[in-house]
């Protein structure tokens, strides 16, 4: 009897304990775009999509980081100033937009403790560079100079800039499907991609829209802001952030 009574409390205290884990709200962390401080559209895209927003300030401190990376279930990497050429062996072209170095740092290595951690990452626009450039990839620094095929709409005020190719067995593709239309703020990209990734969307002219790290549970970047959609009123991206805040558990 007093077997049979313990196996019932130990099968309460599990399903107990799995319903508290489904029900948790992941804590998700947002990289701040100055030293404290980040859009609000991040924020309210997280919290639109049931996670709680942490806004991670700057700093190159390994012991803060690995205490803040044990408070949040994932990361985003948001968008933002130029990276520095010298982070992928290039040197500065004259067209370089500005530079923030502590910055630079900071995202660097936040992104390469947090995949080692094993947390689920969303890198938005600067942060599909950095996540990029973080793991050994290059950029192309002007994509008007050095990809004059290209075509302009990648630096657009338009809500809906241009059409994207999404790769068929991506994780994006079973998030927004096989094509859909973005917005696009951006004059740099992905050239040479990093090694352990692969290419998840593509626009009409070539340039790479979206990353996916192969063996990893959610390490992912877009090219586009899809919080920037989200706000918009184009809520097929919030699916995006529903499905890091779904790893995240």
């Amino acid at each position: 009897m007093k077997r049979a009574l313990l196996l019932v409390l130990v099968v309460l205290v599990t399903v107990c304990t799995s319903m508290a884990a489904r029900n948790k709200r992941p804590v998700i962390g947002i990289s701040a775009a100055q030293p404290a401080g980040v859009g609000a559209t991040y924020v309210n895209a997280v919290k639109r999509a049931g996670g709680v927003p942490l806004v991670i300030p700057f700093t190159s401190d390994e012991v803060e980081l690995k205490t803040i990376l044990k408070t949040v279930d994932a990361i985003i990497m948001t968008g933002g100033e130029d990276l520095a050429p010298h982070l992928y062996g290039e040197s500065e072209l004259p067209q370089l937009g500005a530079v923030v170095p502590e910055r630079d740092e900071f995202d660097l290595k936040l992104i390469r403790m947090a995949v080692a951690a094993k947390l689920p990452v969303l890198g938005i626009c600067r942060g599909v560079q950095a996540l990029n450039v973080a793991f050994g990839g290059t950029l192309y620094q002007d994509i008007p100079t050095q990809k004059p095929d290209a075509y302009a709409k990648h630096r657009s005020d338009n809500i809906e800039a241009h059409k994207i190719s999404v790769a068929e067995g991506s994780t994006l593709r079973k998030l927004l499907g096989e094509s859909v239309v973005v917005n696009s703020t951006h004059h740099q990209s992905v050239k040479d991609l990093a090694p352990g990734f692969r290419i998840s969307a593509i626009s009409e002219d070539g340039i790479v829209e979206g990353i996916e790290m192969i063996d990893a549970k959610c390490v992912m970047g877009v090219q586009f802001h899809p919080e920037v959609m989200v706000h918009r009123g184009y809520d097929n991206f919030l699916e995006i952030f529903k499905h890091l805040i779904k790893m995240a558990r």
